[in-house]
């Protein structure tokens, strides 16, 4: 069976911690994180491989935008 190339949005924050943080909108409850930016990106494309291992069907990406807000509190 020939293997098919997808892409995936990854959000990234940075937790209180220090740690980076990913998370893949499109499959739902794909989430890793990572010491260094290197070692995030390996743990989210393992994280994303097992959850394709779980998916009867593999998602239409359909991520538009992030934006930041600004308000005074």
């Amino acid at each position: 069976m020939d293997k098919k190339i997808y892409n995936f949005t990854v959000i990234i924050e940075k937790d209180e911690d220090g740690y980076y943080v990913g998370s893949v909108p499109s499959l739902k409850g794909c989430h890793t994180q990572g010491k260094t930016m290197d070692e995030l990106m390996k743990n989210v494309k393992e994280a994303i491989e097992l959850c394709l291992e779980v998916e009867k069907e593999i998602p239409q990406e359909s991520f538009v935008g992030i934006q930041q807000v600004q308000v005074m509190a």
